[in-house]
């Protein structure tokens, strides 16, 4: 009797019907619906939609059977046509976005390391000091970077003081190598923090058995540290790399030139000009598609590291 009393007082073997466990998840299922699955519908029925030339905007058509295509096709051919001037903008993206992402990680590792290794008490403020410019907006960390580049701005100055240039370089008219480290500049805590997460995960054990069987501290980093991170290195790269794809904030600070447009400027000139809506819709779907499939070989990546760690 007591034994009962217990289970009914901690909870074991008490009944619930099948629908009491997942009812817990249908607010988040609702919010989910609400502002993403709705939306994404209202982004297919713009881009599968037609266009008005009175009033010069799209008009979303909501039956999927009555949907047209002709919008896409116009896209592929803008992009891989034998004229097309939207495809260099993909070739910038993926440029850009590959250079900066490879930057973040080689900047990124060693911060993490240091701070995962051998912080020690700091480790917290440490910690603290790298999310810190998660606390100012975007816009104003890029305006602070456009006056370290204007021509009387500390980068020429600091060049021009120790002889490297001979007069202001122009850094913010179309460089891609402003706009590449404007992104390196604008996502880098993005990679640090699961690099640090990755890295404070291992432990020192391991480290120290590398160490007592003859390995040299370069040889145990490769043959332990490094692939024993390779999961927060994927993350990180999955994380900086994803949101520099739909950028357009920082071309648009740093360059502002066509020259330097990527796939986020793109879309944010369709949606901002009358008559380009469903332009914008169908940028949209295929900036989805391409950003889907690194996600995919992370989601199956991390299964598979979990049931190789398991077995």
């Amino acid at each position: 009797m007591g034994r009962a009393r217990q289970r009914e007082a901690t909870g074991e073997g008490v009944w619930h019907p099948r629908w009491f466990w997942p009812s817990f998840a249908f607010p988040g299922v609702l919010w989910l619906a609400i502002l993403f699955l709705v939306p994404f519908y209202v982004v297919l029925c713009v881009a599968f939609g037609t266009f008005d030339p009175i009033f010069r905007q799209p008009v979303p058509i909501w039956n999927p059977a009555q949907w047209y295509p002709g919008t896409f096709g116009d896209v592929f051919h803008q992009i891989f046509g034998a004229h097309a001037f939207l495809g260099p903008a993909f070739v910038r993206t993926f440029v850009y976005v590959g250079s900066a992402s490879v930057l973040c990680l080689v900047i990124g590792y060693p911060v993490a390391y240091f701070v995962a290794r051998y912080a020690g008490a700091r480790k917290g403020l440490l910690l603290v000091l790298l999310i810190a410019p998660f606390w100012i907006s975007y816009m104003m960390r890029m305006l602070a970077w456009v006056n370290l580049l204007e021509g009387d701005g500390l980068v020429n100055k600091s060049l021009m003081l120790v002889h490297v240039i001979g007069h202001p370089v122009n850094w913010l008219g179309g460089k891609p190598l402003t706009v590449t480290l404007g992104l390196v500049y604008g996502y880098i805590p993005y990679m640090i923090l699961p690099l640090f997460a990755g890295l404070d995960r291992i432990e020192p054990s391991l480290l120290e058995a590398a160490r007592d069987l003859g390995a040299s501290r370069a040889r145990s980093f490769i043959r332990v540290t490094l692939p024993m991170s390779r999961q927060a290195i994927l993350a990180g790269m999955v994380i900086v790399s994803l949101p520099m794809f739909g950028d357009y904030f920082t071309n648009d600070l740093l360059s502002g030139a066509t020259s330097t447009s990527m796939i986020g400027n793109l879309i944010d000139d369709a949606v901002g000009t009358p008559g380009q809506g469903s332009i914008g819709a169908v940028l949209v779907l295929i900036l989805m598609v391409i950003l889907i499939l690194p996600m995919l070989y992370y989601v199956w990546s991390t299964a598979r590291a979990t049931r190789e760690r398991v077995a």
